[in-house]
């Protein structure tokens, strides 16, 4: 269990940028300038440069004790070695977790980042005292963390949780990984826009691109257009059949939602419930919570410090 009074940097690796932060418990006290990931190409450099700014951090906060990073890709977290990450170049077979400690001193944990993001609500935000939850990133992709029996499980080789890969149509859409139907391939960003763009057209009805964004269809459902409720009510449904498949097969007590699909509030969890009951059991669904997700941006910053503490607990 977490000690609060512990002090720790947690570092959340993006395709854009790399933002650090320095945490006690939920807290986030102080945040440090985003590194900009393409401005220090390949791993020596932009190690080196985290290592820099965590030693900044340590000049404002020395009770500092652990470093926690979070990184969106495939990673061995008892190594803290990262196996690839898909849209970083370069960042194949890292030993992360060995660099980062050698160049500050400080125990560190290197972890996926929807795990991160998975770890902060449960310890911390929406789902804080439940004992199993699901959490869910809905953005460019859909990611997933799960926490079984107050544990996270990783699975045999720290892969659990990839929900977006999961198939809803045994004859749908091919995956990344040739899985046909994988939900990700519904109901990411660009998906959704894809699909609005398709359904506005069959209406007749003329949008482009930039009308058809997560935000842009929930800003017109919101003022009434039918077509856009009509998604939502869609993107509910391929989000409910996965929801319920994992609802028969682990039975949790919540499952927490975020990222930016998940902004759209009563627009995707009205319908989002309404799936989910009409596909469970009284038994499994009377106790089962659908939450949205506490923390936004900083989801990743908190989680991953929390991970960094407990781990010296």
């Amino acid at each position: 269990m977490q000690d609060s009074s512990i002090t720790s940097i947690g570092i959340d690796f993006g395709g854009t940028s790399v933002k650090l932060g320095v945490c006690q418990g939920p807290d986030l006290i102080q945040m440090d300038e985003p590194i900009q990931t393409a401005a220090h190409p390949g791993p020596n450099a932009l190690i080196s440069e985290m290592a820099a700014r965590v030693a900044k951090l340590r000049l404002s906060h020395p009770a500092i004790a652990a470093i926690g990073v979070g990184v969106p890709g495939l990673v061995d977290y008892d190594r803290g070695f990262v196996h690839e990450l898909t849209n970083v170049p370069g960042w194949k077979h890292i030993p992360l977790k060995t660099i980062l400690s050698e160049k500050t001193g400080l125990p560190c944990v290197v972890e996926n980042d929807a795990n991160a993001m998975c770890y902060a609500e449960w310890r911390h935000g929406a789902a804080r005292g439940l004992r199993n939850v699901i959490a869910l990133t809905l953005g460019t992709g859909v990611g997933g963390g799960l926490v079984l029996d107050n544990k996270m499980f990783r699975g045999s080789c720290f892969s659990a949780g990839e929900i977006g890969q999961m198939s809803i149509d045994c004859n749908g859409v091919a995956g990344h990984y040739g899985n046909l139907g994988a939900l990700e391939k519904y109901i990411g960003n660009n998906q959704i826009a894809e699909h609005a763009l398709q359904r506005y057209a069959e209406a007749g009805v003329s949008k482009g691109a930039n009308d058809c964004t997560p935000k842009a269809i929930s800003i017109a459902a919101q003022a009434g257009d039918e077509i856009a409720r009509q998604i939502w009510a869609e993107i509910a449904d391929w989000l409910g059949t996965a929801l319920a498949n994992i609802a028969w097969l682990l039975n949790p007590d919540a499952f927490v939602i975020g990222g930016g699909v998940a902004l759209a509030g009563p627009l995707l969890f009205e319908p989002l419930e309404r799936k989910v009951q009409s596909m469970l059991s009284t038994v499994v669904w009377e106790k089962l919570q659908i939450l949205p997700a506490k923390f936004s941006n900083e989801a990743g910053i908190i989680g991953n410090a929390a991970l960094a503490a407990d781990a010296l607990a």
